[in-house]
């Protein structure tokens, strides 16, 4: 399955997204504004339009602007988040771990990695739900027990040989309330969500420093900046994840004098897989989040995913927000866990799970 061109429409429709693309390619183009002003400017028939059309030319100048701005704020972004350093790949010879792989928006990761003949290892509690190319090595992994981690990271480093990129993909949810979550689902939440990257960073990233190479990717969520009721425990674990992304990036650079290891981080909105069925928003595709991660592992450069691009403007800076808008929106928000019917992997370490490791719905083993 080839990566979907960036410019082809997108599977979820004419978006938001859609129509940011033909302004930044057109309008906040400084690349065809510039020309029209340097016409305007420097020819006699131009002077005359912008004499005749003051308000346009007016108009035309405040585009140039904010196009240039935007060019000089994306290369600035592009510099400080590589630490001003450049890095080569050579995908024959990296190997990759894709932790809930078996599934989902993972087993789409794997196959767009695998087809271009890179290495992946698979972690995951459940077995592939497909058949494997011969690149692909699954390891059975309890990601709410540090001793499986542990286990599966050393089989990899021995079978496989050092990983240089870690995509930490696995994700589970809950669908509760405060007081309806059981110990054992919180615990689930964040082992999963959270306190597993730590663990596999500390297995991983020392081989990465060593050699100044390498890529972790923290698949988080936009619930990492705004929750709502039945999924308090999800949006802690995901805001978490992100901490650990930005706070990751800032130690490779300093404390481990390693500024060529990257670091990505993912904020995706509702996507249409298993795990959140139910879920009452609007849905990107799961080929669409994982087109996503790939393209920026590809890319060989750190960065911040946000799917869809709109959200952009608008979820990060929502704690920015009066408090009244803050809260009104949270409160607003309680429709979309009610219809909420997903699909989770649960950790045999945890006890009391299905030996398949499959959960569905709100209660263990319905």
């Amino acid at each position: 399955m080839p990566l979907r061109s960036e410019w082809k429409l997108a599977r979820e429709g004419v978006t938001a997204d859609t129509l940011g693309r033909v302004v930044s390619a057109t309008l906040l183009n400084p690349y065809l504004a510039l020309p029209l002003l340097l016409l305007a400017r420097y020819t006699s028939r131009g002077q005359a339009l912008a004499t005749e059309h003051a308000s346009a030319f007016k108009a035309l100048k405040t585009v140039l602007g904010l196009g240039v701005a935007g060019k000089i704020s994306a290369a600035l972004d592009h510099y400080v988040v590589n630490n001003g350093v450049g890095d080569v790949y050579d995908w024959d010879k990296e190997v990759v771990v894709v932790t809930g792989g078996s599934d989902g928006i993972g087993k789409i990761v794997v196959g767009l990695l695998a087809e271009r003949g890179v290495r992946v290892a698979v972690v995951d509690v459940q077995g592939l739900t497909y058949e494997a190319p011969r690149n692909v090595q699954f390891y059975k992994t309890d990601l709410a027990d540090v001793g499986s981690i542990k286990e599966s990271c050393e089989a990899i480093k021995r079978e496989m040989g050092d990983p240089t990129v870690l995509i930490n993909n696995a994700g589970c949810a809950r669908g509760k309330s405060i007081l309806d979550a059981t110990e054992k689902d919180i615990r689930l939440t964040f082992n999963v969500n959270t306190l597993s990257h730590y663990f596999l960073a500390q297995q991983f990233l020392p081989a990465m420093i060593r050699s100044n190479h390498g890529t972790i990717v923290t698949v988080a969520s936009l619930a990492a900046y705004v929750t709502a009721p039945g999924m308090v425990d999800y949006a802690a674990s995901k805001a978490a994840a992100l901490a650990f992304h930005e706070g990751l990036a800032a130690e490779l650079a300093t404390t481990h004098a390693a500024p060529r290891v990257r670091t990505i981080a993912v904020c995706q909105g509702y996507t249409r897989t298993k795990l959140f069925e139910g879920f009452g928003g609007a849905a990107l595709y799961p080929e669409t989040v994982a087109e996503g991660i790939v393209r920026a592992v590809l890319s060989g450069k750190s960065g911040h995913v946000v799917l869809p691009e709109s959200a952009w403007w608008t979820m990060p800076k929502i704690r920015s927000w009066p408090l009244w808008m803050q809260y009104g929106l949270r409160r607003r928000l309680d429709h979309l866990m009610k219809g909420w019917a997903g699909r989770q992997v649960g950790q045999p370490s945890l006890g009391g799970m299905a030996e398949s490791g499959v959960l569905v719905g709100k209660e263990e083993g319905k």
